[in-house]
């Protein structure tokens, strides 16, 4: 008789360095590959992240011949119900170490043997630590003992690793499939990557890899894209910047309470204002705030913002507004293809000073200056903010009708701060 077990897919999709096919296949004879569209993750994500899922399942169904089950419903009740209904007594998965994750996985396990192997990360979060056993709370440290840890190289699997068997009921994603990505690695990778450290700030280049969206849903893993980075300079930023997910990633893993709240507790009792037409402008790009505006256009355009837009558009809102940050992480999470739980969280907690940095409540992005510093020529802010298009040159970073006074902000939010030292 043939035995079979389920590969219930998450945040792994793909079939290239995929450790748990290596598993599946060692278990059982064939295997059902299954996902789920969990109502509980579904319901937050703004429309880009759930078509862009879907492109992500197109894809993955395309590359197993047709036979990924797509079932929507609480995995709970559904991952058990699929695995009895084609025999298995196995369901292999990468690990998932976001808090949702981790307690549903536990309730799974309950109805059926769950089997992990791998996880969406180099290094599995837990398992860089100090000396004295502690989680790290600062990235350098960490990035140090990461890369001293050291990873697997990647797991030799593609479609044929497992003898996939036909669903039981035909389910396949109904979207457009991603473009090839091992191809745009390449491409990135002999065009832009050599010069990756010089441009991955400017918003105005296309300099980054545009591939948080990729490793989010695991269509790459980190490690595959690890292994193919040399030593020169924008191979090393690169890394670092494929760290800086693997760390937040285990800050939450150790503080799953961070999703919501201040690491820092003590940002529990700093003022903070509930100025919804302030949040209003921030979120529509009508601040006045040329920089700012074009990045919250640009996110509302595309379902996507420069990462040094992102920081600067974050640090106006709790810094300049004197809004909660929580209201501007979910406002990222609803409108951002690549919304990623731990990066995003602490990226934010990161610009309002609540997070791991050791002194950051001082750092205040002056949009101005960011403006003139990282777009000299104007030429991302023309794009996004066409009313501007036709001011020439560096006049184009000089508000226009600001909602609020920089200079008069900042030291507001330096004395707020130092109200709760």
């Amino acid at each position: 008789m043939t035995s079979s077990t389920v590969v219930w897919f998450r945040r792994d999709l793909r079939v290239e360095d995929h450790p748990a096919l290596l598993e599946a296949a060692d278990r059982a004879d064939r295997a059902l590959a299954l996902f789920v569209l969990d109502p509980k993750l579904l319901r937050p994500s703004g429309k880009p992240r759930t078509d862009f899922l879907h492109r992500c399942l197109k894809s993955l169904d395309d590359r197993l011949g047709g036979r990924l089950m797509v079932v929507e419903g609480d995995p709970v009740e559904v991952v058990p119900a699929v695995a009895r209904e084609i025999g298995a007594e196995t369901v292999h998965v990468s690990a998932d170490t976001g808090p949702y994750g981790r307690r549903r996985d536990e309730a799974v396990g309950e109805e059926v043997e769950l089997v992990e192997a791998g996880s969406p990360y180099a290094v599995k979060p837990g398992r860089v630590r100090k000396a004295d056993g502690t989680p790290y709370r600062v990235f350098t440290p960490f990035y140090r003992a990461w890369a001293d840890h050291g990873w697997r190289r990647p797991a030799d699997t593609d479609a044929s690793t497992v003898d996939w068997i036909k669903p039981p009921r035909s389910t396949r994603p109904r979207a457009k499939a991603l473009p090839d990505v091992a191809e745009l690695w390449e491409r990135f990778r002999d065009e832009r990557l050599p010069d990756y450290h010089r441009t991955r700030d400017i918003p105005g280049v296309d300099g980054t890899s545009r591939f948080s969206a990729f490793l989010r849903w695991g269509v790459v893993h980190p490690r595959t894209l690890l292994d193919d980075l040399g030593q020169d300079e924008g191979s090393k930023v690169f890394r670092s910047e494929l760290a800086w997910r693997e760390f937040y990633a285990d800050v939450l893993w150790h503080h799953p309470a961070s999703a919501r709240h201040n690491l820092d507790r003590r940002f529990d009792r700093i003022e903070l204002d509930e100025d919804r037409d302030h949040f209003d402008a921030w979120r529509q790009g009508r601040t006045g705030y040329p920089i700012v505006d074009a990045g919250m256009r640009q996110l509302l355009e595309e379902g996507w913002m420069h990462n040094r837009v992102r920081m600067i558009t974050a640090s106006f809102l709790v810094k300049d507004l004197h809004l909660p940050w929580w209201w501007g992480a979910r406002h990222f999470m609803e409108h951002l293809v690549d919304g990623d739980l731990a990066s995003n969280q602490h990226n934010w907690q990161w610009a309002a000073g609540s997070g791991t940095d050791a002194a950051p409540y001082f750092r205040v992005f002056n949009p101005i200056t960011q403006g003139q510093k990282f777009d000299p020529k104007g030429d991302y802010i023309r794009r996004y903010v066409p009313e501007l298009r036709d001011v020439a040159g560096k006049a184009v970073h000089q508000p226009r009708d600001p909602i609020v006074d920089h200079a008069h902000e900042r030291q507001v939010a330096l004395d707020r701060f130092a109200a709760i030292k």
